[in-house]
């Protein structure tokens, strides 16, 4: 029996040096497909239904017609952990429009093409959660709430990736991105939320960022902790005189920023907010009752 992680494909499982699609798959040749990234702790995957209602909702959105029932698409995630034996685990679930011609076309694809990775991730340096992280306001502005937006967790992530090889090129961890009239959005893959006078501050959807699973818990955990909370655009400059700032996302979980272009956010140090808020977290990741067990 190969030793090697095994990957749902369409129902059937092949090793991951022989888990391929068609080069003619519509999600290879237009992006065009939904994901989502999700997060097992102690074999217990966290807000696993919560996921595969926002995978649904994309899927919608792009009229991409899954091909399982949610609850059948639940058992299929929950198989392949089995198969692959793992209780903490980084699982990536993507629906492509599928195999089709090398037109636009979506009529051209008669079947979704459905795939289910079960492996690991590292998104960031090691001691990110204690020292806080570097950032800057990229150029590549988020495309606008009528366009390819954000709030479809779709396969098109190039306006991401642009904003990520910026951040590369100027030495920073990540990216904040803007949306068109100037406000900001989101991470490359991150919701934001900022801290000013002890209350959370984050951007509405209507900027084009993600309805982050990670940021409803953020949501959750500040009412339970008395925290106010506010939805509202964020300019540059509230972000740049932040008492604190952080990032949240199923991959990243929940790290705060230090610095955005070259100016320091607060004392420079994960705040009493941050810290608190990130120490809730913790256990609510670590509690069965927040997830499905496999």
């Amino acid at each position: 029996m190969s030793s090697e992680l095994m990957v749902y494909i369409d129902g059937k499982y092949f090793p991951k040096s022989q888990a391929k699609i068609s080069v003619y798959d519509h999600g290879f040749l237009y992006g065009d497909g939904v994901f989502e990234g999700i997060r097992e702790y102690n074999g217990v995957v966290f807000k696993l239904k919560e996921h595969i209602d926002r995978l649904y909702r994309s899927a919608h959105a792009l009229t991409l017609k899954i091909p399982l029932t949610k609850e059948e698409m639940i058992q299929a995630v929950l198989e392949t952990l089995r198969k692959n034996k793992m209780k903490d685990s980084y699982i990536r679930l993507i629906v492509s429009r599928g195999v089709g011609d090398l037109g636009l076309d979506p009529r051209k694809c008669p079947k979704p093409t459905v795939v289910i990775i079960a492996d690991t991730i590292s998104i960031r340096a090691g001691d990110a959660k204690e020292t806080g992280i570097t950032t800057m306001f990229s150029w590549v502005r988020r495309n606008r709430v009528d366009s390819t937006s954000a709030e479809i967790k779709s396969l098109n992530y190039l306006n991401s990736v642009l904003a990520k090889i910026e951040a590369n090129a100027c030495g920073v961890d990540e990216a904040l991105c803007l949306e068109s009239s100037g406000c900001v959005a989101e991470g490359v893959g991150e919701n934001m939320f900022i801290v000013k006078n002890g209350e959370l501050l984050t951007p509405p959807s209507s900027t084009g960022a993600l309805a982050g699973i990670t940021a409803e818990v953020i949501t959750a955990l500040a009412a339970k902790l008395g925290i106010k909370l506010t939805v509202t655009n964020l300019t540059p400059f509230m972000v740049f005189t932040a008492d604190e700032a952080f990032f949240t996302g199923t991959a990243m979980e929940m790290v705060p920023i230090r610095e955005v272009n070259k100016r320091q956010i607060g004392t420079g140090k994960p705040g009493p907010v941050t810290k608190r808020l990130m120490a809730e977290f913790h256990k609510v990741i670590k509690d069965p009752t927040q997830g499905t067990k496999v």
